[in-house]
């Protein structure tokens, strides 16, 4: 938004509200920013988390994992987490049919994993990401 709308919505002037956003940018708080892209104009409408559990809990199993789903393009997100499993990720496709593919493939290659349970995206009814 332009720090005319942002100065009116937080009740400041369009100067200082520059200096603040400035100061935010200068001190780190603000980081980047960003260009919110639709990811279905893009061929990517199929999204769906995947929790992927590991054979093995070794430094050399979490590397290798992780470099295999670095080289994945449909992988948007790899966190490792806690719990009983050890990644949850974020993979958008074009449709159902390249994430078979993308199951088959890229996690059903991958090393070390022995489960995948997906979780399909019906909709976003929040979604702070945008």
């Amino acid at each position: 938004m332009s720090n005319l709308e942002l100065a009116d919505r937080v009740g400041l002037s369009p100067s200082a509200c520059l200096r603040r956003v400035q100061e935010l940018e200068r001190s780190g708080v603000i980081t980047g920013y960003r260009a919110v892209l639709d990811r279905g104009a893009l061929g990517h409408g199929f999204v769906s988390y995947i929790g992927v559990g590991l054979g093995e809990h070794t430094k050399d199993a979490q590397e290798s994992f992780e470099r295999a789903m670095e080289r994945a393009p449909e992988v948007v997100e790899c966190h490792n987490i806690t719990g009983t499993i050890e990644y949850l990720l974020r993979v958008e496709c074009a449709d159902l049919a390249s994430y078979k593919q993308f199951h088959t493939d890229v996690l059903g290659t991958a090393p070390y994993v022995t489960s995948i349970t997906s979780y399909v995206v019906m909709g976003s009814p929040k979604n702070l990401r945008c």
